[in-house]
């Protein structure tokens, strides 16, 4: 497969990750079609899984201006076009290759000549199967490998599409199984052609297999982020030498870790506007359903609208604590209305405050300005919703509690006197709290006195999986666990309480704020090569010279107490004109697009989900270490989709359907 001499980020590419795999699939498979082809437009063919990779980087606008007419499913029933030229894009699978040589074989084949473009590297035994077909052979126009397979979720972060990656990789069944090995085998491909994508070679870091002692035998889960390391080692190094100009030497980095770095990160509260959109809105991704006036203004009707970064509401409020983001809407709502006229007729005429069907009604009377009131009497509906449920459900309460737990301010006793006391909490955010609680303190759930707690707060059996398998992800407890859940020894080396430290020179500007998760501490020792060497390898093990990192084997500082007093009582406080430079809403202040200020990327995959509150730290660091941070995982969850995941652990055949969040 060809590639522009310019993609490197050594050689001058200051593209953003989402820009490059965007512009390889408009240019470098659709438009390079052109070249020998003299059908002005195109029917563009995809499987189920290449039209996702499409649908997150493009535009269908995108794609028809690229000279496509027609987008096709490779597995429906398509009516023959003759006259068209036909594009694949599809998976190298044996089943894809039956379809595409039976639309293309014989006297009559459904397209005039096709351009096939692989996802991932091709077998030998495929690319024979094509060639042997004769009457195939000639009306192939183009036969490449793309080596583009995975989901740019975000324009710094993409998914390899293992949803059931925590279930096939670390449940009690996984070991010695065939999904275990599909499972990694896939998901390596994956992630390497993201590398053949940027055209990076990366040094592969690694967090290593853990043990208790020496009898003790290392399991095949705790071994997963080591055999993914090879396997995109293994990938890279055919990379070296079937890509043309492919660096031969390491151009960034890239962390592999798996879930058990952090078991709270999934689970907390986010305060961040798009954390609370995903966790408490109910949302199907980024689709969001909401009421508006019909046209004919008698009634309302549904609309859905996708909150992605086309929206610069959004763009600019997503990484904003939910405070802010409110405060934010109605700063703009009265700058709009102060510089509009008819805006502060209709307002007077409502008694002062705009409320959202006021804004909705304004699309209408005020066209010229839909565009601008479209977007916020949106995000004005949104943030509205998100207030009433944090009210109604207790949910800063909630938040207090979690932060104090994982920060050392609360145990035990807090736990027990919310439980008793707290009863407008929902029977969902109470096994979130004991599923932190369990994460911090795994001993004492040990006999009866987790059921004690589980039944104070009135959780179900189905309830219980999950707690089990959080408190088992922990892990030094060599014991069978009860309950259903599996052994994971996970951390095994990881002390008691191992409560979060503050971070010195980060304080919060808004209440329950503390939180962060531990892979922002794990980027920021990457960077300066300080990752500890009994917890990390290095797949390429070089010389800490040969790049420039101090000698540091790992960074062990003392503790640091915090001079931040405990966020308590009922208001969002925030300390006018606080802006430390590095909080997520100041990063969408300063961040610059200007691609080629920035170092070295760095790439961190994690393995079983990742969150939002991570993919916020990706942008974050992106700013402060001025070095484009990339978050990969086999899936991004919200802390529902995480419990199920969780529970499915735990039981054989069960569907996501089948269990009650």
């Amino acid at each position: 497969m060809s590639f522009d001499s310019d993609t490197s980020s050594q050689g001058g590419d200051h593209r953003s990750f989402l820009q490059i795999t965007r512009d390889r699939l408009l240019f470098e498979m659709l438009r390079s079609t052109r070249k020998n082809s003299k059908s002005t437009w195109k029917v563009l063919i995809m499987d189920k899984f290449t039209v996702k990779i499409m649908s997150y980087a493009c535009k269908m606008a995108d794609i028809t201006e690229e000279g496509v007419s027609l987008v096709e499913d490779l597995y429906k029933r398509r009516q023959p076009l003759p006259s068209l030229d036909a594009i694949y894009f599809i998976q190298p699978t044996k089943e894809n290759i039956v379809m595409f040589l039976s639309d293309m074989s014989g006297r009559s084949p459904l397209y005039k000549k096709a351009y096939v473009f692989f996802s991932s590297p091709v077998h030998k035994e495929l690319v024979a199967q094509i060639k042997k077909d004769s009457s195939v052979l000639p009306r192939i126009g183009a036969l490449s490998e793309m080596n583009l397979e995975y989901f740019a979720i975000d324009s710094q972060g993409f998914t390899t599409d293992h949803e059931r990656a925590l279930e096939e990789l670390f449940s009690e069944n996984a070991e010695g199984s065939h999904k275990y090995n599909a499972c990694l085998n896939t998901m390596a491909t994956r992630i390497s052609t993201v590398f053949a994508s940027l055209r990076e070679f990366p040094r592969v870091h690694y967090r290593v297999a853990k043990t208790i002692d020496a009898s003790t035998m290392t399991t095949l889960r705790d071994l997963v982020p080591t055999k993914l390391a090879a396997g995109v080692w293994n990938c890279l190094a055919k990379y070296k030498m079937t890509i043309p100009e492919f660096p031969q030497t390491e151009t960034c980095e890239l962390l592999i870790v798996d879930r058990s770095i952090d078991q709270i990160a999934p689970i907390i509260h986010e305060w961040t506007y798009d954390a609370m959109c995903h966790d408490l809105l109910c949302m199907d991704g980024n689709k969001y359903v909401h009421e508006v006036p019909s046209k004919n203004g008698s009634a309302t009707e549904k609309k859905e609208v996708l909150l992605e970064d086309h929206d610069p509401v959004w763009l600019e409020l997503r990484h904003a604590h939910i405070a802010d983001a409110s405060e934010r809407l109605h700063d703009k709502m009265t700058h709009f209305v102060s510089k509009n006229k008819a805006a502060q007729l209709h307002q007077a005429r409502n008694g002062g405050e705009l409320s959202t069907r006021d804004l909705q009604k304004m699309v209408q009377a005020l066209p010229q300005y839909s565009d601008q009131i479209d977007k916020l009497s949106l995000h004005v509906e949104i943030a509205g919703k998100l207030n009433n449920i944090i009210r109604e459900q207790c949910l800063r309460d909630v938040g207090q509690l979690e932060q104090d737990l994982v920060f050392g301010d609360a145990g035990t006793k807090e736990v027990i006197n919310f439980l008793r006391t707290q009863l407008g909490v929902s029977r969902e955010n109470k096994l979130r709290l004991l599923m932190i609680y369990a994460a911090l303190n795994p001993e004492k759930f040990e006999s009866d006195k987790g059921a004690k707690l589980m039944q104070l707060a009135g959780l179900s059996d189905d309830d219980m999986i999950a707690v089990n398998n959080m408190r088992c992800l922990c892990g030094p407890d060599t014991k069978k666990s009860t309950g259903g859940g599996f052994t994971l020894k996970f951390d095994v080396h990881k002390k008691k309480h191992a409560h979060r430290k503050e971070r010195t020179g980060e304080e919060s500007a808004w209440a329950l704020s503390r939180f962060y998760p531990v892979l922002e501490e794990l980027i920021e020792k990457l960077s300066k090569g300080e990752l500890p060497k009994d917890e990390y390898n290095c797949m390429n093990d070089p010389s800490p010279s040969a790049h420039g990192l101090p000698t540091t084997s790992s960074l062990r500082t003392s503790p640091a107490h915090s001079m931040r007093s405990r966020r308590t009582g009922g208001t969002w406080a925030r300390p006018r004109g606080s802006d430390d430079g590095y909080s997520s809403d100041s990063v969408l202040k300063h961040a610059s697009s200007d691609f080629k200020k920035l170092g070295q990327r760095i790439f961190v995959f994690v393995i079983g989900g990742a969150t939002r509150s991570e993919l916020r730290v990706a942008h974050k660091l992106s700013s402060k270490l001025k070095r484009e941070v990339i978050l990969g995982s086999s899936s991004l969850d919200d802390p529902p989709q995480f419990i199920t995941k969780l529970k499915l652990m735990s039981v054989d055949e069960l569907t996501l359907d089948d269990l009650q969040i």
